[in-house]
């Protein structure tokens, strides 16, 4: 099986690194961010059209069962000229199908694509703003340059690679990767891998209600979250998503990815600053994920100063907008049990200039968890990362059947740097991954330290885990920094050093005896040759 996956991403890989290949050469393909933009909207095409054929192939099916004719002209007019389908596929227009455009001439493929976006964005109000009408007629690629792209779009198939699969994202991640232009965090150009959004799923499970991402890039967070309600309850309709991101992109993407996933959304009507324009104003959500850019420089401007999400706490530092998120995420929580996983920089857990917020936080028993990851998780970067959790109610009670305890006035603290056993392959620079054992692992580590029965003055496991009290932290300065609190082992001190010391000797004296047969070798030759060494 893990054969089988590797092969796969590398088919994957192959038909992108094609298809990268096509367009770096071809005349007029644009910028990367226009040759991107391309590929994406040409995928996107490709899995919604087979989604479509899909439902298609399942209602025929399902009329054949119950009797009746699928190809029968008043059965064709009652059931497929106005399709519906439960599971979210789109009834597209004929001209949007991707059967209609991999038969067009390579001559007309520029002008069909434009026609298929333009009537999907008049057709279906959920995939407006998808996409932007008029790509492919403004870059205008040879007829066999466009050709020979579709051809390979056509390729990729969830057949081939997996429905389970977030495959935008993954095309998207890719394009990231090889291209690396401008992909910095600062800009909001970065892809949050599948496992570390299962591990905070994990963690805040996320099985119904609202949630949120202030800066959902491709929409990750919500598809993982998706996959992990199915799993858990089979009912993704049970949890309503509310998002924001400020590149117009990766907004288009992240509409995609939900749209082709069937999943209801708010994203607001337009891309744009979560700092200074908050498509979601006084809104409170039941969950929020987030893997904000990490140490975002110029979000602050003077509008921003007497801002209601940090009056309760002071103005976030203008150089680092770290606690901006923290305090942004937090104004939008339930009051009364929100809870939160998101990703910071480990720069946040002991910053000097963040300390009084930091403080007022613990003190306010905001914060919950305070996990710091494995590094090489990410592509863009490869420094060691902290999840933050934060819960407003640390009072205890039901909470997914479980009960929780009481746990205010205290924190776990866990590291997972140890955990890079687990390398990804055919990767351009070292990488590792959190594998669905080590998630669990993690996740059952906080949950069972939240319930009932737990002795939480003695949680604790050398090297990875402890439960603290907020008088320990605040001896530490407010600190949050992880290894201030977990113990780790000195492993020189389990040496027998006398044993070490007689070993050590032994083995010099064995040395020194090797010196000295050669020595009385080399004498003996030099005799042998008549220097007369006496």
């Amino acid at each position: 099986m893990a054969r089988k996956k590797a092969e796969e991403t590398l088919n994957l890989d192959a038909i992108l690194f094609k298809c990268r290949d096509i367009l770096r050469q071809a005349r007029n393909s644009g910028s990367f961010f226009e040759k991107r933009d391309m590929m994406l909207t040409l995928v996107f095409l490709r899995f919604i059209g087979e989604k479509f054929e899909d439902g298609i192939e399942h209602l025929r099916q399902t009329l054949i069962a119950q009797g009746l004719d699928p190809d029968d002209k008043e059965i064709q007019a009652a059931f497929f000229d106005d399709a519906t389908f439960t599971d979210g596929t789109y009834n597209l227009p004929v001209e949007a199908r991707w059967s209609t455009i991999i038969n067009t001439p390579a001559p007309q493929l520029n002008v069909a694509l434009d026609s298929a976006l333009h009537n999907l964005a008049v057709s279906n109000k959920q995939l407006k703003g998808c996409f932007v009408e008029g790509t492919f007629t403004t870059r205008n690629l040879a007829p066999n340059d466009i050709k020979k792209v579709v051809d390979e779009v056509n390729k990729i198939s969830h057949k081939t690679f997996g429905e389970e699969k977030d495959l935008i994202g993954r095309v998207y991640e890719y394009f990231l990767k090889e291209f690396a232009v401008n992909a910095t965090k600062e800009e909001g150009e970065f892809y949050t891998p599948h496992d570390v959004v299962q591990l905070i799923a994990a963690m805040i499970e996320p099985f119904d209600g609202t949630l949120y991402d202030p800066c959902c890039g491709s929409g990750g967070m919500f598809i993982q979250s998706a996959d992990l309600v199915k799993e858990k309850q089979g009912d993704i309709s049970r949890i309503n998503i509310y998002g924001q991101e400020k590149e117009p992109a990766t907004y288009r993407l992240a509409k995609m990815n939900l749209a082709l996933r069937g999943l209801s959304h708010h994203l607001g009507e337009e891309a744009d600053s979560t700092f200074t324009h908050d498509l979601h104003k006084g809104l409170y959500f039941n969950y929020i994920m987030a893997n904000p850019p990490f140490n975002l420089k110029g979000w602050y401007n003077e509008n921003l100063k007497n801002d209601p999400r940090w009056a309760d706490y002071s103005t976030p530092p203008e150089s680092n907008a770290n606690y901006a998120w923290i305090l942004h995420i937090l104004s939008h929580l339930k009051p009364l049990d929100g809870v939160a996983g998101f990703l910071l920089a480990n720069g946040a857990l002991g910053d000097s200039d963040t300390l009084e917020i930091r403080k007022k936080l613990i003190q306010n028993d905001k914060v919950e968890a305070i996990i710091i990851l494995p590094r090489e998780l990410f592509i863009t970067t490869d420094i060691s990362v902290t999840l933050w959790i934060l819960n407003q109610n640390k009072k205890g009670g039901a909470y997914h059947g479980r009960t929780l305890r009481n746990r205010e006035h205290e924190l776990l603290f866990m590291d997972l740097r140890t955990w890079t056993e687990n390398p990804v392959k055919g990767e351009n620079k070292k990488k590792v991954q959190l594998v669905t054992d080590q998630i669990e692992k993690a996740a059952q580590i906080y949950h069972t330290w939240q319930i009932e029965g737990t002795d939480s003055s003695n949680y604790a496991v050398p090297e990875l885990y402890r439960s603290v009290g907020m008088d320990e932290i605040e001896k530490q300065g407010w600190s949050l920094i992880p290894s201030k609190y977990i113990e780790f082992i000195d492993h020189d001190l389990d040496i027998d050093f006398q044993a070490e010391m007689r070993r050590i000797q032994e083995e010099m004296k064995a040395v020194m005896q090797q010196e000295k047969a050669s020595q009385a070798m080399l004498l003996d030759a030099f005799r042998g040759i008549g220097y007369g060494i006496d």
